[in-house]
Parts: C-alpha cells; sequence; structure tokens
C-alpha cells in the first residue's frame, strides 16, 4: 500500500468510530424524543463533530471538515441552551449523519460528486438557519441560587448554562468537597466523578478555597442530584466526600422583571475565592456553612421540597412515531438505497489478545527447533531402524505442536470477533426515517448485540438485516387505524434479536403485524410463472412460505420508496448464501412474520466433512450439514421425474453427487445421504463413503476450473492431498433448476 493510501485508510477507520460514537448518541437522543435531554449525550455528539473537524482538516478532506464545524456550531447553541431540542434540531442531525457518511464513503473511493457536494452545502445552510432560541424567562434563574458571585465568575459559559437549568428544573444542588493525596489526586478525584455520575449531573470541578493539608489538594464539586439526601450519602460511603446543600430560594409570585435569555459568551478569568464565611487561616475552624461527612443533610432553608427528577433505567425501547402527512425538512435528502456496510476493515483488538499470540508463537517456535533436532538425528542414523524412544519423542512433539496450533487458531479467530450490536445502532438509527416514510407507529426492541460473530459476515449481514427491517415495517406492520380496528395497540412492534447456540449464530427479526397472506402468495406465483399449479398442489405451508425468496417476487402491485420491487427478499437468500448461512420463515395471519437467521461464527477456518463418491474424495463444509442418513435404494422414490426421499414426513430432494460430476456410477446397498441446508433450501447428497472431519482452509479456483458448477475451491488434508470443496449453494440451485426443467 502507498503512504497516501495507508494515510487514507487510517483516516477512514478512524472516521468511522467517530461517526459510530456520534450515532450511539444520536440514537439515545432519539430514544428520549419528547423528554429532557441528556447533556452528557448532546455532549457527546459535540466533541464527536469537533474530532471529526480537526481529523478531516489535518487530511485534507475539506467538505467534511466544513460541515463538521456547522455541526460544531449548531451543537454548540444547543449545549448552551441558545437552541431548543426539537425535532427539527433532532431530524436535521439525523440527516447529517447521513451526510457525513456519504462523504465519507467518497473519500474512500478518492471521489468528490457534485452532487453530493451540492448535498453537503445545503446541509450546512440548513443548520445555520435553524431553530428557535428558548423560550424567555421573567428572571435569571441563577440569581435565586445563593452562590457567591465570584464564584459564579469563575465558571465557564456551559457550566453556568448547566447550573441555570438544574435550578430552574428544581433539582437539588450540592457542594462536594473532597481532598486527595497530591500523589494520586487525578485517580482519587475520577474515582469520586465515577460514584456521582449515576446520581446526577457533576456540572464544575473547581479547587477548594479550604486547603486539603501539607501534602494534599482539595476540589469542590457543584453537583446537581438526581436522587435524595439518603441515596446521595450511601452512593458515596467510603469516600472522602463532605457535602453541603446549595440554597435556592423560591420564585417571587408575580414578578415581573425583564425577560431574561441566555448571556452572551464571556471569559471566565477569576480563581474560586475562599467562601465568605469560612476562615482560612485557621484549618481547625469550624465553618458557619453545615456542612457533613457522610451525614443526614438538612433541606434547603426556606426553600420548598425539592422537584427531584427520577433515576430510570436505559430504554430498550426505540418509540418511533410517524405522521404520513408529515413533509420531509427543506433540504432533507430523498430516500434512496442505502448500504450499511463499514466503510473499513479494521478491527481493534486487544493488547492483551495480541500478547497471548506471540506467546504462542514463540511456544510454536520451540518446537520447530525440537522437531528440526529429531530431522536431524534420522538423518544422520541413515538407514537404521528408529528406536521406540525416537517415535515416542516425535509423537510427543506432535501433540504439543497440535495443541499450540488449535490455541493459535482460537486467538486469530477471536481477534476478528466483533459484536452484531455493531448493526444493530445502525439498523436502529434507521428504522425512525423508514417507519416516517411508510407513515406507521413503530417500537423497534433490540437484544443481544453483545453476541460476536466474524467481522466480514457482520458487514454481510449489514444488507440482508436492512432489508428484513423494510420488509417488516412495509409489509408486515399495519397503520395505527387499521390495528385499532383489529384490536391491537396502536404502536406495532418490531423485534431484532441475536442468541449464540454453539458454533452458530441465530439472528431473528419479527414483527406482530398481518403476517403473510398465503392466498396472496399463490395467486402472485402462479401469474408470474414462478411455480405451475401441480407443483402448488403438492407444495407444503412451509414451501409455500418460501416462494417469496424467489426473484422477482412481490405481494405489492404499487412500487414505493421501500419496496414492491421483488428484490429485498431475494438479496437476503443471495446473501445468506454466500455466506453458508439458513434462513427460516415463520408466520401466521393477523399475528405477525419471523425470520430466523442461523450463521456460522467464522468463515476464516471451516470444519469440513470429507467424503467419498466414485473414488474421489471432497470436502463438504460442516456448517451447512444439517445430518446424515443412511438409506437404502428402496427408499428412495420417483415423483414427477425428480429422486426424492421421505424424511420424517417432508419431501427431500435427492442429488447423486457422482451423476452430476459425471462420475462412474457403481451398484451399492446402501446410500450415505449428506442432508445440507442452506438459506431456506434443504438437499440430501448422495456418497459412497464418509472419511471424518477435518477443519480446511479453502483455496480459490483459478483458470478454468472457477467456472465449475458446485466447487467453491480447493484444500489440502493432513496427507498432502489436495481435494475440491463443494459448494452448497450451487448444489441447491443445481437441484431446484433441474426440478423445474423436469416440471
Amino acid at each position: 500500500m502507498t503512504p497516501g493510501g495507508k494515510a487514507l485508510a487510517e483516516f477512514v477507520a478512524e472516521a468511522t468510530e467517530i461517526l459510530e460514537a456520534l450515532g450511539r448518541d444520536l440514537l439515545a437522543l432519539d430514544e428520549a424524543r419528547g423528554q429532557e435531554a441528556d447533556p452528557e449525550h448532546i455532549n457527546g455528539i459535540f466533541r464527536a463533530a469537533h474530532s471529526l473537524k480537526g481529523l478531516s482538516g489535518l487530511f485534507g478532506q475539506e467538505r467534511i471538515s466544513q460541515l463538521a464545524h456547522a455541526a460544531e456550531d449548531l451543537l454548540d447553541r444547543l449545549r448552551l441552551g441558545r437552541l431548543t431540542l426539537d425535532d427539527q434540531v433532532l431530524d436535521t442531525l439525523v440527516d447529517a449523519l447521513d451526510t457525513f457518511q456519504a462523504l465519507l464513503g467518497e473519500a474512500s473511493r478518492s471521489e468528490e460528486g457534485q452532487e453530493l457536494s451540492q448535498r453537503t452545502r445545503d446541509m450546512e445552510d440548513r443548520m445555520a438557519r435553524l431553530g428557535s432560541p428558548p423560550p424567555a424567562v421573567e428572571e435569571d434563574p441563577l440569581e435565586r441560587l445563593e452562590l457567591d458571585a465570584t464564584v459564579r465568575a469563575v465558571f465557564t459559559e456551559y457550566e453556568e448554562h448547566r447550573l441555570r437549568e438544574n435550578v430552574r428544573r428544581g433539582v437539588a444542588l450540592w457542594r462536594v468537597r473532597a481532598a486527595f493525596d497530591l500523589t494520586d489526586f487525578d485517580q482519587g478525584l475520577a474515582d469520586l466523578n465515577a460514584r456521582l455520575k449515576p446520581l446526577g449531573e457533576v456540572i464544575s470541578t473547581l479547587p477548594s478555597s479550604r486547603p486539603g493539608g501539607l501534602n494534599g489538594i482539595a476540589f469542590d464539586l457543584i453537583f446537581g442530584a438526581k436522587v435524595d439526601a439518603r441515596a446521595l450519602e450511601d452512593g458515596l460511603r467510603g469516600s472522602p466526600a463532605e457535602l453541603a446543600p446549595l440554597s435556592v430560594r423560591p420564585p417571587e409570585a408575580g414578578s415581573a422583571g425583564p425577560a431574561f435569555n441566555a448571556p452572551p459568551p464571556r471569559e471566565a478569568v477569576e480563581l474560586l475565592p475562599p467562601d465568605e464565611d469560612e476562615d482560612v487561616g485557621d484549618e481547625d475552624a469550624e465553618a458557619p456553612v453545615e456542612t457533613t461527612r457522610l451525614a443526614t443533610v438538612p433541606a434547603h432553608p426556606g426553600a420548598g421540597a425539592p422537584r427531584m427528577r427520577a433515576v430510570t433505567p436505559p430504554a430498550t425501547v426505540v418509540g418511533l412515531q410517524a405522521a404520513a402527512s408529515a413533509p420531509l425538512p427543506a433540504g432533507r435528502p430523498k430516500a434512496e438505497e442505502t448500504s450499511l456496510r463499514s466503510l473499513t476493515q479494521t478491527v481493534r483488538v486487544d493488547i492483551g489478545r495480541l500478547d497471548g499470540l506471540i506467546n504462542m508463537v514463540g511456544e510454536l517456535l520451540l518446537i520447530k527447533a525440537n522437531l528440526q533436532r529429531l530431522a536431524e538425528t534420522s538423518r544422520q542414523d541413515g538407514t537404521l531402524a528408529l528406536s521406540k524412544l525416537f517415535g515416542q519423542e516425535l509423537s510427543r512433539e506432535t501433540r504439543q505442536l497440535e495443541r499450540k496450533l488449535e490455541a493459535l487458531q482460537e486467538g486469530l479467530l477471536e481477534a476478528r470477533m466483533v459484536p452484531v450490536g455493531q448493526v444493530f445502532d445502525k439498523l436502529a438509527r434507521l428504522v425512525r426515517k423508514i417507519a416516517r416514510e411508510a407513515g406507521k407507529e413503530i417500537d423497534f426492541v433490540s437484544s443481544g448485540g453483545e453476541v460476536e460473530l466474524d467481522k466480514l459476515i457482520v458487514e454481510e449481514l449489514s444488507d440482508p438485516l436492512m432489508h428484513l427491517i423494510r420488509n417488516a415495517i412495509d409489509h408486515g406492520a399495519e397503520g395505527p387505524e387499521s390495528r385499532l380496528s383489529a384490536g391491537k395497540s396502536r404502536r406495532a412492534t418490531v423485534r431484532l434479536r441475536a442468541e449464540q447456540k454453539g458454533n452458530h449464530v441465530v439472528i431473528s427479526v419479527s414483527d406482530d403485524g398481518s403476517g403473510i397472506d398465503e392466498v396472496r402468495v399463490r395467486e402472485v406465483a402462479l401469474s408470474r410463472g414462478l411455480v405451475t399449479p401441480p407443483q402448488v398442489s403438492e407444495m407444503t405451508r412451509r414451501e409455500l412460505l418460501n416462494l417469496i425468496f424467489l426473484p422477482g417476487f412481490s405481494t405489492r402491485s404499487s412500487v414505493s420508496s421501500l419496496s414492491g420491487r421483488g428484490v429485498g427478499l431475494d438479496v437476503v437468500k443471495n446473501n445468506l448464501g454466500n455466506l453458508s448461512g439458513i434462513i427460516d420463515v415463520w408466520s401466521e395471519r393477523g399475528k405477525g412474520t419471523a425470520f430466523h437467521l442461523t450463521l456460522p461464527v467464522t468463515l476464516a477456518i471451516v470444519r469440513a466433512l470429507v467424503v467419498g463418491v466414485s473414488g474421489r474424495t471432497y470436502a463438504v463444509p460442516l456448517n451447512s450439514v444439517l445430518e446424515i442418513l443412511s438409506v437404502q435404494p428402496r427408499d428412495i422414490r420417483t415423483v414427477e421425474r425428480r429422486e426424492v426421499l421421505d424424511l420424517r414426513g417432508q419431501t427431500l430432494p435427492f442429488l447423486r453427487l457422482g451423476r452430476l460430476f459425471h462420475l462412474p456410477e457403481r451398484e451399492v446397498n446402501r446410500h450415505f445421504v449428506v442432508v445440507v441446508g442452506l438459506a431456506q433450501q434443504r438437499l440430501g447428497i448422495a456418497v459412497d463413503e464418509l472419511f471424518g472431519q477435518q477443519d480446511i482452509v479453502t483455496k480459490p479456483l483459478g483458470g478454468r476450473l472457477s467456472r465449475v458448477k458446485g466447487i467453491s475451491g480447493a484444500t489440502d488434508l493432513g496427507n498432502r492431498r489436495t481435494v475440491l470443496v463443494l459448494d452448497v449453494a450451487e448444489l441447491l440451485e443445481e437441484g431446484i433448476a433441474q426440478e423445474r426443467r423436469r416440471a
């Protein structure tokens, strides 16, 4: 890679991480739509925009830098209270994130399209003109806070705004004093902040006016508590914190002072002075301010009971309300088919994992040295018979080598793993936009985001999941009025769930909508010539539902921006086939629909079943093997000129591998049938012998061999023999094509 290409790759990787962090905070704001915004999330988005501006400027990406600067200005107005976080502002931030991702996509390809450049300029203008200032109040709430004006003067503009907001909302305010030793005060202060954060908001941290001893330093933290005094004391128990309440006078009834707005920016230049009534000359002097070291704290004197904000756990449901008639804001990009795939293949690896891998390599080098010594010994002995002791030593080194290689393989596979929550977060952000376009009210519930898959599988999984979510919202979920008339809740629910099951991961996408109309599916399949009437009459309910995965199938009579083109589920089927995945669909009319995707954890090194057919050896990826049967020739039936098996009451297509590859067939008393499944299809493959299982690394075939149907590549077995690896997806397609030709 050239130096310029390496720099670009580093920029794309780091910018992608920044946008992912920005997206998570933006999603949290969207979840709390209509509620008081958490300042931590707004600050997180502000910091992300600031970092992106600096990073893109460093790498000469001017379009991203200018848009990030405009977003930073908007967020600065928002965090300082000069702008109200309403739906219009939130929609703009969501659209800005989409624009950032589009710009990063062009940057990764070293492109600069005029259309996207104009869209970026429009977005900058939209953010500059956006919003209205918060409503003016009769007085500055800070005037009611009994805090010395010289102390207030050292607050930054943001800290003063947050203090004003806490007073306005009636939050109980405290001065938390803590003294630490100079050798570790940074760690002590960080621990104190970690204790306080779940209990409320740390508004400001200032050096205390009271000394912390000869070898210490003390800090005063201005803190807005979301819990009562007892819960605050319990949360700080065992820490060096002292609590003192800050008094707030009640607002004067009928006060008619001038309307107050947020003050203009200013600079804080003064240091925190001593409290007015404290004697700092005598450390042992008793301060008139009532303090306590985790003791019962009196209520604010002269003030009514503070209005406490309830502490609630993080929401797991994204509430999404969309009005069908609501127009898109000016400058909002039109709906377009986007991909959720990451622009970078970078994976963050913990340094501890890398240390473990290096240690294993060191142990492998020792084993290599021992094997070289044994090889040299055998060479010097010449034709003499090797001793039994030599064989035992060689066997011991071989077993050691096997264990270390297995550990190295496991460590490398772990380094490739990423949580599927990376895709889930992106989908959660998209659901709101899709629901708005469809004019429906949706609750999106996701779980299992901590489950890990191979990085490449997660990236390839992005688009199939997006299509299934679109399908659930557009086809499955009904409108609010239709749901109410059917006796359901007004809001539909779409669920996304991941679960680890052995060496596979099962991902489910479900909705509580209207379900799949089997009659309509049958009509569409017949009208488009996808199946014949005799075939439909013999289909089971499961086979009938699987028709929705055929190319070009759609029950929609008109094309919308979301669906109706018959490409969504076909893409799902093809992509899952490439990942050796299996998909099953369940649906009940009026109850809903669920798609269950079963995927291997990794494709880098796979376990394979080694089989023999007509004297040839092949490898079948074990993650596609469902079961192995032993059948007699008389168990094979012919239905409409195709061979099938009866597998527990269901018809299983039967394929003779030797006949497919034009190999000489021989009479056998029984067939071993390897039942494979990929996506929604099942197939029984007849083989002559089963040799066992082995880990393989598939290498692609070049030249003419790359066009051989049913072969995905080649691999070396332990005896240095090269065998072909079967392509289960193509074998299934070939079996289906044979059925259609015979029909």
